[in-house]
């Protein structure tokens, strides 16, 4: 289940754009999913707070195939693709398994990472809701403004760091 993930990398922005045209042109037989992980984050729009979604990896689609020959041969007719990941393009290579099971638990079946919730006590960050229950030695930093934790996560056989919606309802020392 978890060894036929795939990773594409597009222009940052073009993500939805490639997803779609992916979707389009590979038949379902080839291409089981097409999908952009992403989060959801508080963002203040005229002094007041709203919840959006964003790209979690910008610049990244992922891709779930049994048929990882047709899917490579139909992605090379895709415009706007960067390049497949794997060795030098080649070929395309599957995320690791562990990596797999961690975005599936983080963003569920829709692939959103929900808007987690904490407090701080002293230098201790207690998160009380959401993806980040349990995963708080991930968190590297904590934009409280922008409400924002920026943690680091394993894909692509490296150390990614990525932004995640987080709201501190608490501090103290």
């Amino acid at each position: 289940m978890y060894e036929n993930w795939y990773v594409i990398q597009v222009r940052t922005g073009k993500e939805e754009k490639i997803k779609n045209t992916c979707e389009k042109l590979i038949s379902r037989d080839i291409l089981e999913e097409c999908f952009i992980p992403k989060c959801i984050r508080l963002k203040k729009y005229q002094g007041t707070w709203k919840e959006v979604d964003e790209v979690l990896f910008k610049g990244y689609v992922f891709m779930i195939s049994d048929h990882i020959d047709e899917l490579f041969n139909k992605l090379k007719l895709i415009p706007d693709l960067t390049k497949v990941l794997g060795n030098d393009g080649e070929f395309i290579c599957p995320i690791l398994k562990e990596e797999a099971i961690f975005l599936l638990k983080f963003g569920k079946e829709k692939h959103i990472v929900d808007l987690s919730q904490g407090y701080i006590e002293g230098d201790k960050i207690n998160i009380i809701s959401g993806p980040l229950v349990g995963y708080e030695g991930m968190i590297k930093k904590i934009d409280r403004h922008k409400r924002v934790a920026y943690i680091e996560v394993k894909l692509f056989d490296q150390i990614t760091m990525v932004q995640v919606g987080l709201e501190i309802i608490g501090k103290s020392s």
